[in-house]
């Protein structure tokens, strides 16, 4: 039978995901779900936020709230909220009009109408991200428009560190107006930040050679349980007078993993390129998907807009970060205690969800096939699927696997 689709190739597939469904269908009793980037409680198990559960429940029972269309550039409430949330309470920007959201589909979505609108709107068409990163970033921004993809430099593996001589160096390389993906914290998969000190090198080289800052905020809350220290960052760039984008996901730090709520806050130098901009996000907005959902939205803006719940959230925020933290210690001493080759100290000083162990492919390999232990090929770990029941049994396989020993 003949078919116009005959010629298509299959894809590659995504491999946090073919991961997790590996994970899924071993019968294993001892697996260990290590890939996907979700948070999950010392059982194991996904965790609806208490404050979230609740604001669900009150927003349902709510017989005011129907089903009508939110704004194409989403709920008010939701993303002035959001962009609050980021640039701090006080911020001079978001007092002076020269700042605002537009809802998103989540963080995914926010980079993609940021790119889409600077391809587009400004016609720009290099970027740059750091290597490694979030893999999805280069796609993303290339089915956008932009068409010369950059790396600069950011993990070291003989330090288990950044980089930090040849980030400055590559980006000192980078053509005036070239888009810079940052990680505003927790970074994607290294789990490595600069410090304030690095962060202000790196502002000072962006602001010579005319660069643009676009942040990825994934974690805010979530990597330290203080939402503030976590957007130092962002706030320190418009501080010093930078234009730049910030895409913002809710994903993690208000477990809305499957409603996909997020924000792009755009920051500009006047108030009176406002109204334009944002015309074109909502022309954009209305080409890709007309307009964004709103449960997601509700949940996040009811809980923020709210002092009380607000300071739940930040309970529930602070548990999370904190359990990490325990594990991350947790899983650095059982290492020490086996003696352990290597050096192991860069568990504990990364920061978030994920840690790039420094695990070579063949380990990880052996990690997936011998133990039943389901991670990343580049050794990238969600700590979070580490827990009091299964951290002794994953140190004493990647002990093996480092070791080249037997089976546990």
């Amino acid at each position: 039978m003949s078919t116009m689709f005959s010629g298509i190739e299959q894809g590659p597939p995504i491999e946090v995901f073919a991961l997790n469904k590996q994970c899924l269908e071993d019968s294993c009793p001892d697996k260990v779900n290590l890939g996907v980037g979700a948070y999950r409680t010392n059982e194991g198990k996904p965790w609806v936020l208490p404050v979230v559960r609740k604001t669900e429940i009150s927003i349902a029972q709510n017989e005011s709230i129907n089903h009508e269309y939110l704004p194409v550039c989403g709920a008010d409430a939701f993303t002035k909220a959001a962009a609050t949330l980021l640039l701090g309470e006080k911020s001079p920007a978001l007092a002076e009009n020269r700042a605002f959201g537009v809802q998103s589909l989540s963080g995914t979505g926010a980079l993609r109408l940021g790119a889409e609108f600077l391809a587009q709107k400004l016609s720009r068409r290099v970027f740059y991200f750091s290597e490694p990163t979030w893999e999805n970033h280069f796609k993303v921004f290339t089915g956008a428009g932009f068409t010369t993809a950059k790396t600069y430099r950011y993990w070291d593996p003989s330090s288990r560190g950044i980089d930090f001589a040849g980030l400055l160096e590559d980006l000192s390389q980078a053509p005036e107006n070239a888009v810079i993906i940052l990680h505003a914290c927790a970074h994607n998969p290294t789990g490595c930040d600069p410090s304030q000190e690095q962060w202000k090198q790196i502002a000072d080289l962006m602001e010579k050679k005319k660069l643009f800052p676009f942040f990825d905020s994934a974690y805010q809350g979530f990597a330290s349980g203080d939402p503030n220290k976590d957007a130092w960052a962002v706030r320190y760039f418009v501080e010093r007078g930078f234009e730049l984008f910030c895409a913002q996901s809710f994903a993690k730090n208000f477990g809305l993993y499957c409603e996909r709520v997020g924000n792009l806050t755009i920051v500009q130098k006047d108030a009176s390129t406002t109204a334009a901009v944002h015309s074109q996000f909502t022309l954009l907005v209305r080409a890709m998907y007309s307009n964004p959902p709103a449960f997601g939205s509700r949940i996040v803006s009811t809980v923020l807009n709210d002092p009380k719940l607000r300071e739940e959230w930040m309970d529930c925020i602070k548990t999370m970060s904190s359990r990490i933290i325990t594990m991350r210690q947790k899983l650095y001493d059982l290492l020490k205690k086996l003696n352990t080759p290597g050096t192991w100290e860069h568990i504990t000083q990364q920061i978030g969800m994920f840690s790039y162990t420094g695990l070579n492919e063949a380990q990880v390999k052996r990690l997936i096939s011998d133990f039943h232990i389901y991670l990343l090929s580049t050794g990238r770990i969600n700590m979070c699927g580490l827990n009091e029941k299964n951290v002794e049994y994953v140190a004493k396989a990647i002990h093996a696997v480092v070791t080249n020993g037997p089976k546990l």
